[in-house]
Order: structure tokens, then C-alpha cells, then sequence
């Protein structure tokens, strides 16, 4: 096998490169490949599933135009190229252009990101007329998009879980972050003051023994055997803050019904401040997870979603605050199950910019309708990738057109794009010259027992890290970290802090 070194050649002269007329047709790729993630991935697999062979060709450092020094060595991009085993050879253009290396290697096709379709950057046209006059064809492409993986039919669990681990670390030099750095921020949760708010829900699991087939109808038939009842949505963000070490408060809207009493006496048992506003109008929201082993069968969901009146509106309102007062940071959990009303949003933003409070917003709308743009000039949001489509209603351009144009229409300082079994890359705004850093961190458990908790547990870690002093790259290693353990459990069991610590000082 060919190593990642020996797929690399630098061009600085056109002498270097032999006049190439291939037996068998090529594609190139372009890009400058800051950091690999699943975005770059997908793209270069479309390209390749287009022809046999494979060549990249990565920006040189010399031809970067600005902020040359945010950008990792062309070396060391062109070797995060290099690593992935689909990609043939790389090309470093050192001094030489996109269209200079096209008219010497020949490409059957040149495949460039989507963003490059209406480009008036003149490489990039040069760089077209020239393989169109070779009779090449030129393609504009994102990669497919996909919310799942298939990385467990490539290799055993261990096996795709010790590379997991090995790119986590990756990520974590890039970004200077170390096990030390991390317990000392974990170090500094219990001085953080949080309120979280947002949708109450109660989560049922039920254990059920598979009985077989209907002799009726084609209906699976099952036994039940146990049920269990767990916090969930914005109370197990609560629960998860609390067990991290935080000073937490917790407001929120319920029905007048025994969920309601569940979820008081389960959070502040946790020593979590509960403010609870009843409303009979809206029943506190009931999941039911039917389950074989740990294999969830279906959801019912017991609910209602409209929005909530003037006078339980009013009462939250007056109750938040009162509650914002000396807080470090509101943790928004948006269900759109009508909590989060256009006035509590409004009302939720005016108090932290009056106080200067972090606002963190993460909003579910896997079986609602919901936009996350809503939340604007917030510290940090987290939606998964189809929530950010959803929001910008594009489900063609690539992860990073979509990540920049979100920071951008929300003004948010820092976003997690979360890609489910493929972890979530973390960008963040705050640069004063515009530049956007960002990182891609891997999920660590490639078989989790029970995703359901997994944003909520990433949501509120990310949340107290920051609070607590941390960077968003240091924050992100300690969310994948608690995601990890979060993952490993049927139900919403929070995190605690003396699991986090075990879990980091074992990575290494």
C-alpha cells in the first residue's frame, strides 16, 4: 500500500510534471483542504465514484491570497488529503496555477465544489476554458448528502472506534487543546451559574419481548416486560448541567398532571432550582419508546403544540426575569412544542444583552417545523445538518457553504453543524479579521445503545465549558467526550463530572 507521504508531490515548476496522457481517464479536484471533514470526504467520494483514478489538487501557501497564516502548512493539508485511501495522488500547487497543471496532466474531469459554479475568481475560469478545450468536462458538486454511516460494514467495532479516537486526538493538537487543558476546565464548572429553558418532556422506555408474527396481519407482536420513566427534552439539558458541576435553574411550562410532579421531584432531587408553570390547556409531553433489547421498535407521542396564552405567557416571562439575574449563560432547548414563543425569544435575547449572559440555542425539529435562524446573535447554536438545510431550504450545497452562510444570516459568535454517527464540526465567528476556525470532531462510540440524548448531553457540555472559561475548540472536545459516555446508556441518564474526568484522562 502506497503510504500518504509518497501520494504527494510538490509543483513549484512545470518541468517537474512529465506531459501526462493517461491510458485510463482521471478526475482532479481542487480546494485548499484547510481541515478534512465529512463535508471534503463526501465530495472527493462523488468525484472518484466518477472514474477510476482520483488526483487532488491543494492550494500552495504562496497562492493563498489572505490570512496565509490561518491556514495549517500546505504540507499538512496535502497530507490530510493523501490519508484517505480513495485519493491517488496529491498535487501541491506551490507556484504553478489550477489551469497550468490542467493543461499538463490532462483530466478527463475537473470536479469543483458548488460554491465555484457562478465564481468570477479568473483561476477558476482559466481553469475551466482550459479543460473544456481539451474536450474535458467540468462538474459542480457538494457530495451526497447522508445522515447515517456505514463505516460498521468497513471494520470491527474496535477497530472503527480506535480511529475514532485516533482522529479525535488529531483534532485536539490542531487545535492545541490537551487532557491537562481540559480537567482544568472541567475544574472550573461548579463556579458557572446556568438557566436552562425550554420544552419539558417525558421519556417512557418500554422493554419488550418479541414474541413473533401475527397470524393475522403482518404486525409484530411483543410482550411487555418493564417500564421506565425518564426526564427528557429541556429538563435532562438541566440534568446534565447539574451533574457536570453547574449551579443550575430550570423554567418551563407543564400540564397540570402527574408528569409534571415526575419531573419536579426528579430534578430537584438532582439539586436543580425548578420553576414549573402550570397550564391545563397543555398536557406535559409524553414520548413512549417500545423497545426489543436495545432495539427501538416505534415512538408515540402524546402532545400539544400550540403556543402558549397571554396570561402563562406573562407569568414565564416575569419569572425569567427574575431567575437571569447573575446567571453565566441561558441554555435555550427549543421542541417547538410552542414554549419558545417569538416574545420569550425576544424578551430572552433583550435580558442577555442587557446583562452580557452567553446564550446558547439548540432547537429539535426531527418530527416538527422548526427554523434555528431564529436564534440570532447568540454565543452558540448546535443544529444537526438537516436543521441547518432546513433553515437556509437548501439540501444541495456543501457542509461548509451551508455552516458559513448560517453563521452569517444568524450573527452567531460559534456553530456546531452535528452529523450524527459522524460527529459535528465546530466553526467559530469570533475572529476579528472574519476568518472562520473550525474543526471536526468524530463520534468516539461507533454502536451507541440509545442516540436519543446525545445532542442534549453535547448542548449542555458545550454550553458549561464555555461559561467556565473554555475556547469552542476546547469546549468541543469535552462535549464529543460527554456525548460518548451519554450514548453508552438506555435513557436520559446525565453525564456526571467524575465519569468526564475518567473518560479524558483514559483517551490518551
Amino acid at each position: 500500500m502506497t503510504s500518504s507521504s509518497q501520494k504527494i508531490l510538490s509543483v513549484s515548476d512545470l518541468s517537474q510534471l512529465e506531459d501526462s496522457n493517461a491510458e485510463h481517464p482521471f478526475v482532479l479536484c481542487y480546494g485548499h483542504f484547510n481541515v478534512i471533514h465529512p463535508g471534503h470526504i463526501r465530495f472527493l467520494q462523488y468525484a472518484r465514484s466518477l472514474s477510476k483514478g482520483l488526483k487532488v489538487a491543494v492550494l500552495g501557501d504562496e497562492n493563498i491570497e489572505a490570512k496565509r497564516n490561518k491556514y495549517f502548512h500546505q504540507m499538512e493539508r496535502a497530507e490530510g488529503v493523501a490519508s484517505l485511501h480513495f485519493v491517488d495522488s496529491v498535487f501541491v500547487l506551490d507556484k504553478i496555477s489550477l489551469e497550468q497543471l490542467i493543461h499538463r496532466i490532462h483530466p478527463a474531469v475537473l470536479v469543483l465544489g458548488k460554491e465555484f459554479e457562478n465564481s468570477q475568481r479568473q483561476d477558476i475560469r482559466e481553469a475551466i476554458a482550459a479543460i473544456q478545450e481539451k474536450g474535458g468536462q467540468v462538474v459542480f458538486h457538494a457530495g451526497e448528502i447522508h445522515y447515517a454511516s456505514s463505516d460498521l460494514l468497513h471494520g470491527s467495532q474496535s477497530e472503527i472506534e480506535s480511529e475514532r479516537r485516533h482522529l479525535f486526538l488529531q483534532s485536539c493538537k490542531r487545535q492545541g487543546v490537551n487532557s491537562d487543558g481540559l480537567l482544568s476546565r472541567i475544574g472550573n464548572f461548579s463556579k458557572s451559574k446556568i438557566l436552562v429553558i425550554g420544552d419539558t418532556i417525558v421519556d417512557q422506555y418500554v422493554a419488550c419481548d418479541a414474541i413473533g408474527m401475527s397470524a393475522e396481519a403482518p404486525v409484530l407482536v411483543v410482550r411487555e416486560l418493564e417500564t421506565k420513566e425518564f426526564v427528557g427534552g429541556a429538563g435532562v439539558v438541566a440534568a446534565h448541567v447539574k451533574a457536570l458541576g453547574a449551579e443550575c435553574s430550570f423554567l418551563s411550562v407543564v400540564g397540570e398532571d402527574e408528569n409534571a410532579e415526575l419531573v419536579r421531584k426528579e430534578l430537584e432531587g438532582q439539586g436543580i432550582k425548578v420553576h414549573l408553570i402550570r397550564d391545563s390547556t397543555r398536557p406535559t409531553t409524553f414520548k413512549i419508546r417500545y423497545m426489543v433489547e436495545n432495539q427501538k421498535l416505534f415512538r408515540v407521542s402524546r402532545l400539544k403544540e400550540h403556543s402558549l396564552s397571554k396570561s402563562v405567557e406573562d407569568k414565564f416571562l416575569e419569572r425569567l426575569k427574575s431567575l437571569a439575574d447573575g446567571v453565566d449563560g441561558i441554555l435555550i432547548c427549543d421542541f417547538v412544542y410552542g414554549v419558545v414563543t417569538p416574545k420569550v425569544l425576544s424578551e430572552i435575547q433583550s435580558i442577555a444583552r442587557e446583562k452580557g449572559i452567553f446564550l446558547f440555542g439548540d432547537l429539535q425539529c426531527s418530527s416538527q417545523v422548526g427554523n434555528v435562524a431564529k436564534f440570532e446573535d447568540f454565543h452558540l447554536i448546535c443544529p444537526t445538518e438537516r436543521e441547518a438545510r432546513i433553515a437556509l431550504s437548501n439540501h444541495e450545497d456543501g457542509v461548509e457553504w451551508i455552516a458559513n452562510t448560517l453563521l452569517e444570516r444568524t450573527r452567531s459568535e460559534n456553530l456546531l453543524v452535528k452529523l450524527g454517527a459522524e460527529g459535528f464540526i465546530a466553526y467559530s465567528n469570533d475572529s476579528p479579521d472574519y476568518f472562520r476556525k473550525k474543526e471536526h470532531f468524530p463520534a468516539l462510540v461507533s454502536n451507541p445503545v440509545d442516540v436519543a440524548g446525545a445532542g442534549d448531553s453535547l448542548f449542555a457540555a458545550m454550553a458549561i465549558s464555555m461559561c467556565s472559561g473554555a475556547n469552542l475548540m476546547e469546549a468541543s472536545a469535552i462535549g464529543a467526550c460527554v456525548a460518548a459516555l451519554a450514548v453508552q446508556i438506555i435513557g436520559n441518564i446525565p453525564v456526571s463530572r467524575q465519569k468526564l474526568e475518567n473518560f479524558i484522562k483514559n483517551l490518551e
